[in-house]
């Protein structure tokens, strides 16, 4: 008896392959930066201390979980579009655009890098609409609307603890 794997149907959702390539490449750096961010703020929540240490400890648990939640749907969708989402330490560094904060910063400094990576995040979901609205991806253009919204919300609300 011959062991034959079934051919899948090819995936015809009214998005070119190569289209849906481009947009599952830029969604992979969205994860990227959206695992890196994810990590750096709960890294932040363990070790933060000083007079703001309520605030900033639940203010980054919220957000930490926030993103933790969010990494599933952007990954879902990259699958949705018929590619394999990176899930390694490798590929994220490979993919992010967020640089990895060494050792442990005081408050202030924390809250200056999540603005920076919270930015950054929002660069990399901004630099893909165009590819998808060309494609006519409402999917992830929803995705990524819903991702601008948070991250530049989440930004602004940090940068106002730096005001003085």
């Amino acid at each position: 008896m011959e062991n034959r794997k079934a051919k899948l149907p090819a995936i015809d959702i009214g998005i070119e392959a190569a289209d849906r390539e481009q947009i599952a490449n830029g969604l992979s750096a969205l994860l990227a930066d959206s695992f890196t961010l994810y990590l750096m703020t709960h890294n932040f929540h363990w070790n933060v201390t000083g007079p703001q240490f309520n605030t900033l400890h639940q203010m980054f648990m919220t957000q930490y979980t926030e993103q933790w939640d969010a990494l599933d749907l952007i990954a879902e969708r990259i699958r949705a579009l018929g590619f394999p989402a990176p899930g390694t330490y490798a590929e994220f560094a490979r993919l992010a655009s967020i640089e990895e904060v060494k050792g442990v910063p005081k408050a202030g400094e924390m809250v200056r890098h999540l603005v920076v990576a919270q930015e950054a995040t929002a660069r990399t979901a901004r630099k893909l609409f165009p590819v998808v609205e060309k494609a006519g991806d409402q999917p992830t253009a929803d995705l990524l609307t819903q991702r601008l919204e948070i991250h530049e919300k989440t930004a602004w609300m940090l940068r106002s603890l730096l005001e003085e």
